[in-house]
């Protein structure tokens, strides 16, 4: 009977999710390729004006990494015609917020205002597209700060490196090898030229998409972003061509250490594929199956049972090319890495070889739907999903219909995935240490 009404419940809570969310949008291009997607939401007066950017930690050439997320600060320097360090403040004074982020694979950067504003934040994302004011001295004070964030978040970062050390060890070829903030000796060794260059390649309308959503007027928002972008000159076509990574089919045992910590920690990590791919987003169920939540398997098992974790955790950490996925486990006292990493893949074992319960597969499918409602909950959000469908996934309409990709996954599929992906020859054991102490 309690298995009835969980999946009566679910249908109905399915069909509200449907009805509910659906996100509606008109989406066109402009002759130079800038991609517009416009969401009209008048529930409340603020609108977002977003840019992102197909560019990301990936897009670089050896001796030159970091420069996407530097540009991420870069870009705040100010334009022909907004005055150097009066970014931040413009917006402010006018009752807005704005940020900016990096992954390996793309840039977003927005702006969230009174709608009365709307015209304000379009004016300054077509600014940093077209009049970037790119010189000496803001490269040197951007370098700085980049490079503190890097000692703050990385180097003197408890388990800060734990990521850089996945990359380098998931990869050997492909740029996904080095890590997203780039390496202190590139930074330095970056000419004016070189920043200027790239600022030229991949910051061109062709390699962006525009979103504005909230309390607009969709004629009126269009003849300001034709007014603001359609001038812009379209950018030479950007062709990849990035090197092709040879299967996993050994297990490999690395070791890495970590002046910033106390506690080791070990790391199971497996090559998997990108994000758009279907098997990306059965991984996702599967890492929510394995560590989400205090009744999950992992958790339950080595930290409430057994006490041989403080914590634990499975990851897919999503990628455009290729993905990571680690299990990652604290020991508790005298519990050895190695019991871990069994304990650890005994579970993942059970997976590879066993359909999961109906009861936990329903209540995967109730995690899905419930993000799937917060990640649409705000304009903001909306605005974030909507470049990133289309940038990364090629696909707009994933905002509405994605989440028709994890009701159409079932206990098998679950099965064959971890099965193809998960296996002990494809993963990398990462021991990562408390740096060992010279003697004196």
């Amino acid at each position: 009977m309690k298995n009835k009404l969980l999946m009566a419940s679910a249908i109905l809570f399915s069909g509200v999710v449907s009805i509910a969310q659906e996100v509606k949008y008109e989406e066109y291009e402009l002759d130079n390729g800038l991609h517009v997607i416009l969401h009209k939401d008048n529930s409340a007066p603020v609108v977002t004006t977003a840019v992102m950017y197909h560019v990301g930690g990936k897009d670089r050439t050896e001796g030159r990494t970091g420069f996407a997320h530097f540009f991420e600060h870069l870009l705040f320097e100010g334009t022909e015609n907004i005055e150097k360090g009066k970014w931040f403040e413009i917006v402010s004074s006018n009752g807005g917020k704005n940020n900016a982020n990096t992954s390996q694979d793309r840039t977003y950067y927005y702006e969230v205002f009174p709608s009365n504003n709307l015209k304000l934040g379009l004016w300054m994302e077509a600014e940093r597209m077209l009049h970037p004011i790119i010189d000496q001295k803001g490269i040197d004070t951007q370098q700085e700060v980049v490079k503190e964030e890097k000692r703050l978040r990385y180097d003197n970062s408890p388990y800060g490196q734990l990521l850089p050390v996945l990359g380098a060890n998931l990869f050997k070829k492909h740029p996904y090898k080095d890590p997203n903030i780039g390496y202190m000796k590139d930074l330095d060794a970056a000419t004016l030229e070189d920043v200027v260059a790239y600022n030229k390649k991949y910051y061109v309308p062709n390699n962006a998409a525009l979103v504005v959503a909230g309390d607009i007027d969709i004629a009126e928002t269009k003849k300001i972003i034709n007014d603001y972008f359609a001038p812009i000159p379209r950018g030479a076509d950007i062709v990849r061509n990035f090197p092709k990574e040879d299967p996993i089919t050994e297990e490999v045992r690395v070791k890495a250490y970590d002046a910033n910590i106390q506690i080791p920690a070990a790391g199971i990590a497996y090559r998997t594929p990108g994000f758009a791919e279907r098997d990306a987003y059965v991984l996702d169920m599967i890492s929510t199956y394995l560590s989400d939540g205090k009744s999950s398997k992992l958790y339950k098992k080595m930290v409430d049972e057994q006490k041989q974790a403080l914590q634990v955790g499975a990851f897919n950490i999503p990628q455009e090319d290729y993905s990571m996925y680690l299990v990652f486990a604290l020991p508790v006292g005298e519990t050895s890495l190695e019991t871990l990493v069994a304990e650890m893949e005994e579970e993942i074992a059970k997976v590879r070889t066993e359909l999961i319960s109906e009861n936990d597969y329903q209540k995967l499918q109730n995690k899905f739907e419930n993000q799937f409602v917060n990640s649409n909950s705000s304009v903001e959000g909306i605005a974030n999903s909507l470049a990133r469908y289309h940038v990364l996934y090629g696909d707009t309409e994933l905002i509405n219909k994605e989440i028709e990709i994890y009701r159409s996954i079932t206990r098998e599929e679950i099965m064959e995935v971890a099965k193809k992906h998960l296996n002990t020859n494809q993963r990398v054991l990462i021991d990562y240490l408390p740096e060992e102490k010279p003697a004196n």
